[in-house]
Order: structure tokens, then sequence, then C-alpha cells
């Protein structure tokens, strides 16, 4: 690992946190290391419509779930939304899915994991916050081949009755397709008005759990 990788914190020389493994994240442009700051928000500030964005298996599923019991209000998992129960993460209708979707954000109080970006924009316009996470590509491939692999029903943001099974499609998914994805959100996320929180390291991600007092997932 590196041996100075800066947390989520006030910067007032937009501090750049590299990857976990001493490398500078793929996903991080330079314009955004030159354009954005990297904020640690108060969690008072990003309100009770939170959104978490970031590439797969980054640990949005369990931080929905640590907010959503800090700030007792609902846990929302979009892939539980995409694909329906009881199937090895069959996808479920577009139009379905797009009205459960557009349903749920009309609640007054929620956390919001996941990121499909073509319902993105009314989903931030009804937001009050934001959070977006990234990890080296590698630590993100160990967490799905685990937790793939353990199956676990009662893990954050698992489907119901999923038959899970590893599948190359998602680790080239994880490894090459979604490199750049949080170049993406976090160019988004700085278009909106919306206070930010960007955690680009596991260590990074820690220090918020310990700054905010999230409780660990069980």
């Amino acid at each position: 690992m590196g041996n100075s990788l800066p947390e989520c914190a006030p910067s007032a020389n937009n501090a750049f946190a590299g990857d976990d493994y001493g490398e500078e994240p793929a996903a991080i442009s330079q314009a955004t290391k030159t354009s954005a700051v990297f904020l640690m928000q108060s969690l008072e500030s990003l309100g009770k419509r939170i959104v978490v964005l970031g590439p797969s298996n980054a640990g949005k599923s369990t931080l929905a779930v640590a907010l959503s019991t800090k700030l007792n209000i609902p846990a929302i998992h979009l892939d539980q939304f995409q694909h329906l129960p009881n199937t090895d993460w069959q996808v479920r209708p577009e139009a379905e899915f797009a009205r459960m979707h557009d349903a749920a954000i009309l609640g007054e109080r929620w956390v919001m994991e996941g990121n499909y970006s073509r319902l993105m924009p009314q989903r931030l316009a009804r937001a009050t916050g934001a959070v977006l996470i990234t990890s080296s590509r590698w630590l993100r491939l160990w967490r799905y081949l685990a937790r793939t692999s353990l199956n676990r029903s009662g893990r954050a943001g698992h489907l119901e009755g999923a038959q899970d099974s590893i599948k190359w499609e998602m680790i080239e998914w994880i490894l090459f397709r979604t490199r750049n994805s949080a170049t993406k959100y976090s160019e988004i996320l700085h278009h909106s008005d919306l206070p930010i929180v960007e955690c680009h390291t596991a260590k990074a991600l820690n220090e918020l759990y310990r700054r905010w007092d999230l409780p660990p997932f069980k």
C-alpha cells in the first residue's frame, strides 16, 4: 500500500486520495483531480435522502445499511429492483424497474444505493446529499468472489432467494468495463447542487465510518 493516503477530509487544495495499493485509480481523471474538491461533509449536511454511488463491490450496500441504521431511514438497494427474486440475478423488465425506481424516490426519507445512470437525473433531483465511494479493482474483485462463494442471505443488498454463481462477465465488468465509472459519477455529482462526500480508498471509507460513528454491518 502507499505510505501517504489522504482521508476523505476538508481540503483547501483539492487533495486527492489515491488507490488502495499505491496506484492512482484509473477511474479518476486528471480533470477531476484538478477541479473537484473531495469534502468531508458532516452527515447531517447530506439531509434525509442520500444517494450512494460507486463501482461494483465498492461497499455501497453495506454503507447504505449503516447510514439507514444511523439515521433511522429506509435503505433501498436498486439491484433488488433491477433483478427478480429467486433467480440467479435475472433482470426485471426495464419499464417495471423504472416504475419501481421512480416510486421509491418520491419517499421523504431514504438512503438509496446503486448507479443506473439512465435513471440518475430524477434520483439526483430528489436527493438531498450524495456519497461516492470506490477502491482498487483488485479489492473489489476479491469482495465479489468472496461474497458470491459465501452467498449469505443476510448480507447487505442480497437478492431474496438468489442462486449466486461466479460469472466471467462480472469479473470482466469489475476489472475492465467499469474502470472509469467513478470519473463519470464524480462529474455528474459535481454538476449538481448536492453536498457530496467522495472516498477513493478503502482506508478513506473506513475513516468515514469512524468520523460519522456508523455501525458495522452484522
